[in-house]
Order: structure tokens, then sequence, then C-alpha cells
């Protein structure tokens, strides 16, 4: 942790599985909750605009409007909410791109062990519990207090006694009350509740028996942590150590390099085969290559490619965690033959993504070898964090070849020199870029604009031209391209009829 950013990486059988960054000022807005202002309402799209205070108005949709006693298949967004309502809304997911963040009325609170969900009902209990601990929670939170509310236990809640899952819900509920009583005293738009920071989130979402050790490298970080542990599970306290190393915390374990890595859309397999991960503005599609890996002795061809898609089936996973990759995902795996192969690539990806603490819905292989799912996008991953679109093409990816700028400065060229009479030579200024073109294959393409026009040109490379344009950058009898320079055709014609 520096004063720039906080890092949190998640390491997993010694590599890096997630990284999360978040930056001074721009952190994430997950889980905040605000006193808003609707700002307009949209019919056509049942949904409304809500400001909160962020800059981009947050989006708000009637499935996550709050509406006691309207049934939520009759309801209408326009019957519901009105401009200049107040509301109090949570974010569910981050401004992305020019989109702002999206909103619900359903607010949940999140606990050590529990979620209050103050407007809900019932009791949830995770699923990735066993079914006899499931029972043994629900006995126990059926005669907890919620206070009208509804309780969501977490699977961090596995083992945890009836003291510590009330002494979760009763802050819980405090801090409810909390909310409630600052929303009174203030005007909207007005930040209500700060989710914590994502060092503290990710102690209270994963720190469980299951992790061996925690190392934080900042000495006041680590007191908050172990502040926070105390209070919920002193248990675990000791398991959150200051790093005394004498390398960076980070590059010690191999997280710089993971983080450096998510820059790049090749990534490589052990087997010699690679993932290329493209994103476009509609879904991600990563492309399963077998590259180098061609089998060993009489190993036959959908064998090789088999264990090729096994084996990227988990760095598909993997990388989504390290990438943080969300919404749409298309799969192309290699081509097999065999149906069994192919549920056993599925199964491979399925049990990988067991692991995945983001939700999660895939579709089976098809027989073209293709997988679409789609994975939770809540906020951006370490490379839109850590970049921004390229200036010169755009984020497209690509920019325009030399010689089409030099094509296009040729024309420019022809243009400029067609308007008006010019002493020779010219002196035409370009980007460098071009200029090395044109001056190739020995200066070809810049004889033949001389030859056409009828002027001798002295081409001057400018470094702060656009790599498409031209200007005339003024005659003189001195400057020149370092060549000499044919006669124009015009002064050839009078020195012949003079003789």
């Amino acid at each position: 942790m520096d004063r720039a950013e906080t890092r949190v990486a998640i390491i997993e059988d010694g590599r890096v599985a997630e990284v999360q960054i978040e930056r001074r000022g721009k952190g994430s807005v997950v889980g905040h909750i605000w006193k808003g202002r609707v700002e307009s309402v949209l019919a056509g799209m049942e949904a409304s605009f809500i400001e909160v205070g962020i800059g981009k108005n947050g989006f708000l949709h009637v499935d996550d409007v709050v509406a006691v006693g309207v049934p939520k298949r009759k309801r209408l967004i326009a019957d519901l909410l009105k401009k200049g309502d107040e509301v109090i809304v949570q974010a569910v997911k981050d401004p992305m791109g020019t989109k702002g963040a999206r909103l619900t009325m359903q607010l949940s609170l999140a606990g050590r062990f529990l979620v209050y969900v103050p407007f809900g009902d019932g009791i949830g209990i995770s699923k990735r519990l066993d079914d006899d601990e499931r029972h043994r929670l629900r006995d126990i939170c059926k005669r907890l207090p919620a206070d009208g509310g509804g309780i969501i236990v977490r699977t961090a809640a596995a083992g945890a006694s009836a003291t510590e899952l009330a002494r979760d819900l009763a802050s819980l509920t405090l801090l409810w009350k909390a909310i409630r009583e600052r929303s009174d005293k203030v005007k909207s738009p007005s930040l209500l509740y700060s989710e914590a920071d994502s060092s503290l989130k990710v102690i209270r979402d994963m720190l469980n028996e299951t992790v061996d050790e925690v190392l934080v490298d900042d000495a006041r970080q680590h007191e908050r942590i172990q502040g926070f542990l105390r209070r919920t599970s002193p248990e675990l306290a000791d398991r959150v150590k200051l790093y005394q190393g004498d390398a960076p915390l980070m590059e010690a374990h191999g997280v710089e390099t993971a983080i450096r890595s998510t820059l790049s859309r090749r990534v490589p397999l052990a087997s010699g085969g690679s993932l290329v991960i493209d994103d476009t503005e509609a879904m991600t599609v990563i492309d399963v290559n077998s590259g180098k890996n061609v089998g060993r002795g009489n190993t036959q061809l959908e064998a090789t490619i088999t264990r090729t898609n096994l084996e990227a089936a988990e760095e598909v996973v993997r990388q989504l965690r390290l990438r943080d990759i969300g919404g749409i995902i298309v799969i192309d795996f290699i081509d097999m033959d065999d149906a069994k192969n192919r549920r056993a690539v599925t199964k491979a990806l399925n049990d990988a993504l067991a692991g995945d603490r983001t939700r999660t819905f895939v579709v089976d292989i098809s027989p073209l070898g293709l997988v679409q799912m789609t994975r939770q996008n809540i906020s951006d991953g370490a490379r839109e964090i850590m970049t921004k679109a390229c200036p010169t093409c755009g984020g497209q990816g690509f920019v325009v070849s030399a010689e089409t700028h030099a094509i296009d400065a040729e024309r420019q060229i022809r243009l400029l020199l067609s308007r008006g009479t010019h002493e020779s030579p010219v002196a035409v200024a370009v980007h460098p870029e071009v200029a090395e073109y044109l001056k190739a294959d020995g200066n070809a393409a810049l004889s033949d604009i001389e030859e056409d026009l009828g002027v001798s040109i002295a081409l001057e490379a400018d470094g702060s031209m656009a790599p498409g344009s031209a200007r005339i950058a003024g005659a003189s009898s001195g400057s020149g391209s370092g060549r000499s320079r044919p006669r124009s055709r015009s002064r050839a014609k009078a020195e012949a009829t003079a003789e």
C-alpha cells in the first residue's frame, strides 16, 4: 500500500489469482448508500436517473425500486417515482465508461457473517455451505431479532456460533438505524454510508480458517485490520502480519509481474499453447491456440487438442479473475470431434469457476467448440484502472500504416503545389515517418510528384506534423533534401528554346 493507491492480491497455490487496485479519489462506490434525488423518469425504459453527487447520475430500474404492497409484475416506474423525489439508494455496480453507477433501493449491509437486508424478509443461506451446516445456521437465525428485515448468511459463517451471529446482526441493525437518522438530517444528494476500502472488504469477505496468512506492508492499515478483527473474529487476528521483508511486498510475491501481464492480450500456456484475449464493445472473446503443443510420440491429434483445452479451461478462469473480466464472454476452444471430450472441457471450466467468488453462468460447449458465459461485472479491473485509450488509434488497437499516411501526404503536397506558383525548390514539411517513406526506393514517390508538377521539392521532416498532413514550409535556394534535384519540365523547355 502507498499514498497513491491500495493494492490487494490473493495468492492461491503459489500463483496470483486476483488483484484489486484502488486509487486515491477513484475507489469503488459499490456498497455506498446515498440520499439521492430523482432527476428524470424514463417510462420507455422503466427506469429513472438519480443524482447522488458523484458526477454521473446513477441508473435505477423499476425492479430495484422498493414499493411495499405493489406487486413487481404490475409496477410502472411512472407510478412509483417522479422528478424531484428523494430516495435512499445503494450502488451495486461502479460507473463504467459513459454509464453511471447501477443503483438499487433494496439495500443490503454486509457484516462478517451476515448480510442484513432492511427491506427484505426471510433467511437466505449461502449455497456453498453443506446441507448440515445450512440447517444449523438456519435454526440459529430463526431466533435472531431481524427488526423486520431479511438475513443472508454468508459462506464465512461456517462454524460460527449463535453468539457471533447475534453480535454481527446487532452491529448491522445499529448501522441501519444510524443511516436512517442521518438521512432525516441531510439534504439530497448526500452520502449516508461508505463501504469499507478494498483491503478491509477482502478481510471481511475472505479471511477464514483456510487462509494461511495475510501480509500488510503499511503499519496504519495493519492496525485498522487488527482493530476490525478484534471486534469480529479475534481468533483470526494473529494471521494478519506486518510485512518486514527487504524487497517490496508485491514484487517479492510475483504480484507486480502478474499485474503487468494483464496488459498483454496473449497468455502463454505451459504446454506451448496460448490464450488470446480481445475485448469488444459487446463482449470479451478468448481464443485458445495449440501453438507449439503438437503432442508427443504416437499421441492422437484429438488427445493433444483435448489436453490443451483442459489446460486452457483452468487458465481462462484464472485470467477472468485476475483481469476481473465481466459481461458476456465467448471462449473459442480448439475443435474436438468427441462429445465426451467436449463434456470434459466444460466440466473442467465449471470446476475452476467453483473457486470464483463472482457470479457466473455457463452454457454448454457447442459442436464448434464455443462456450458462452456471463460473469457479473461490478467494477473496473486492473487493466482498465491502469490504462487509457490510445490517442492515436482511439482505443481500437491499431494505427494507420506509414504507407497510407504517405499516400495522404502525397495528395496534400499535390494539392498545395497546384495552388499558385512556387519558386523551386519548394520546402515541404511532413511527418518524419512520411518523409522516410517518400525518400525510400531512390526517392521514386517524390520524383513522380516533381515530374508531374514541374517543380523541385525540398522535403523537411517535422515531428509536430500530423502523419498524413503536409505544409509549404517556405522556398529557399539553400534548402533541400540532400540530393541533386532534376530540372523542372518548364525550365528544361525554356533552355532548349534559347539554344
